[in-house]
């Protein structure tokens, strides 16, 4: 993925493929965050765990971490 506008001095930044994405799922209620995965349904069971010791818990956030690089090119 290339971030458009982002060209820098013949440099554009890239999502770095190298680098696995992760994920975590985040409770709205509280705060709490389930284990970090490298796959989006990695936190699902967290949170049915965390739901039912807190069952008025029903609201979650998922957070995507994903390294990018700057590279020289054009920006397509």
């Amino acid at each position: 993925m290339t971030l458009r506008g982002c060209d820098s001095a013949g440099f554009v930044l890239r999502a770095d493929d190298g680098e696995a994405a992760s994920f975590v799922l985040e409770c709205v209620a509280c705060g709490f965050f389930g284990p970090r995965g490298q796959d989006a349904e990695d936190g699902a069971e967290w949170a049915a765990q965390h739901r039912a010791l807190h069952p008025d818990h029903l609201a979650y956030r998922e957070h995507l971490t994903r390294a990018y690089r700057f590279e020289v090119g054009d920006v397509a």
